[in-house]
């Protein structure tokens, strides 16, 4: 029967290859996680002669099947097992901690860059911080209203504590002004006006509207504040070039280049830092800060060219008070081109509109200007020069842009000469005590000059230009000179 011995043996050894097979994988898999299982792997010799006792050895050193899959299952299941650890696979460099919750509608990260500018503000810039806190009680509650009128995030408003300390008279070297800290050109393009008599970069609710328009247009392009906040400070045109050049819109990522300026870099670890103390002081160490009143105030309005100190009279305040509500006017009245609408103490309204009612319309504006009706032949040069001003400010006065569209019989405003009553200085009643005999208005002529005219008609040049407020000696052919003759 040999034949049919070797017939059989094959067959029971093919039996037995899926066996040694699962039981070598389970003991790879299991071996691998440093599970310990009751294996074996001493080695078998097989010896033809005896095939059936050999099997019986061989099959009474293998673990049970039952045994090896219960002991896979149980390495599979054990936390930080096989499937898990290759899921959970420890990051390389530790990631900022990202705090968003109820206390804060915008991304707040920790990171080394905003644990710096926390230490910073609790040392090196304390009092400056501690200034910052007591301002922000006055306006915080107006801008947080305004901001979520808007659709924003009310904790932007910490932009405007990092930028100006919530200072509505804030002016930086780049000739940003106000407490958003606005340049002009983009003052003026999210509807901001600025000119001679007011600049509403200076207003805390109107530049407060301008920045909400801005910020919800950055982040529009961005789809993230944090990008949003550095486009506020650098501009939406460099970080959208910084982000193709880096092909990234995580900030942290950009914030590694030195593409973006150190400023920038920065903005956005100061704001959050501001933030962090801002919400809880007594944390870091600014429990005792004694804030100011939130800001109130009732809206009138009054007639072009109002002076202030009229409307500080009507309603019992001080001209500074008035001017401290009113931030953006620049002069000492309102524009004189048309009704302004003014803040007024709260609860002043009533008494403010009795007495300015009673008022004569002569008392109500400002008397410093006159209209002045414009004849042929004159320019704006000549009138500055006459009345003792500027070019530059007489056109900003009456927001003049070309003044060749000026024509005749249009009027203008000027100021007041200053008088000998109101005014006694020595300069201006020696130049009235000199004033005697004929009035005489001297056309200029070419290749005239003051000291030929003065020698011409037996006068000093220093009469000649006190009379016509005259700074220098230059004078133009065609032009006007009062004399005063004997």
């Amino acid at each position: 029967m040999p034949g049919q011995m070797g017939s059989e043996k094959p067959k029971k050894w093919i039996l037995l290859i899926p066996v040694l097979m699962l039981w070598g994988c389970a003991s790879e898999k299991v071996l691998h996680k440093k599970v310990s299982l009751t294996t074996y792997h001493s080695p078998v010799s097989v010896k033809r002669e005896k095939p059936k006792a050999e099997r019986e050895e061989v099959l009474s050193r293998l673990t049970p099947m039952e045994v090896v899959r219960k002991q896979v299952e149980e390495a599979i299941s054990v936390e930080g097992g096989v499937v898990q650890a290759e899921e959970k696979r420890e990051p390389e460099e530790e990631a900022p901690m990202e705090m968003e919750g109820p206390e804060f509608d915008i991304p707040i990260v920790v990171n080394d860059r905003v644990e710096y500018f926390i230490r910073f503000f609790q040392t090196t810039a304390r009092e400056r911080f501690a200034r910052w806190l007591k301002r922000s009680g006055k306006y915080i509650p107006l801008m947080k209203k305004l901001l979520k009128e808007h659709g924003l995030p009310e904790d932007l408003v910490y932009l405007a504590m990092i930028e100006s300390g919530f200072n509505p008279t804030a002016r930086s070297r780049r000739r940003a002004v106000g407490p958003w800290q606005f340049i002009y050109r983009t003052g003026k393009k999210y509807g901001l006006r600025v000119d001679y008599w007011v600049d509403e970069r200076r207003d805390p609710e109107k530049s407060t509207v301008a920045a909400a328009r801005y910020l919800k247009d950055l982040y529009d392009q961005f789809q993230c504040w944090l990008l949003a906040a550095a486009g506020y400070n650098a501009g939406e045109g460099k970080i959208a070039r910084a982000i193709r050049r880096y092909r990234t819109e995580d900030f942290w990522e950009l914030s590694k280049y030195r593409y973006l300026k150190r400023e920038t870099r920065d903005y956005v670890p100061k704001m959050i830092a501001a933030a962090l103390i801002a919400k809880n002081p007594e944390k870091y160490g600014f429990g005792d800060i004694e804030y100011d009143d939130p800001i109130e105030f009732d809206r009138v309005t009054v007639p072009p060219a109002t002076d202030l100190h009229v409307v500080a009279s009507c309603c019992g305040v001080s001209y500074r008070e008035i001017k401290a509500l009113n931030p953006e006017l620049l002069r000492w009245c309102t524009p004189p081109d048309g009704d302004y609408e003014l803040k007024i103490p709260k609860g002043k309204k009533e008494r403010f509109l009795q007495c300015f009612q009673r008022l004569p319309d002569s008392k109500r504006r400002y008397s410093g200007f006159v209209k002045y009706r414009l004849r042929r032949g004159d320019t704006l040069w000549r009138i500055a020069r006459r009345y003792g001003i500027s070019l530059k400010v007489l056109m900003r006065i009456n927001r003049i842009r070309n003044p060749r569209r000026l024509r005749a019989g249009q009027y203008i405003l000027v100021p007041k000469r200053v008088s000998a009553k109101r005014s006694p200085s020595r300069r201006t009643v020696t130049a009235h005590a000199s004033r005697k005999g004929r009035k005489v208005v001297y056309i200029v002529r070419r290749g005239d000059t003051l000291w030929r005219i003065a020698r011409r008609y037996d006068l000093s040049v220093r009469d000649i230009k006190r009379w016509n407020n005259l700074r220098g000696n230059l004078i133009r052919p065609k032009d006007r000179i009062l004399l005063w003759l004997d």
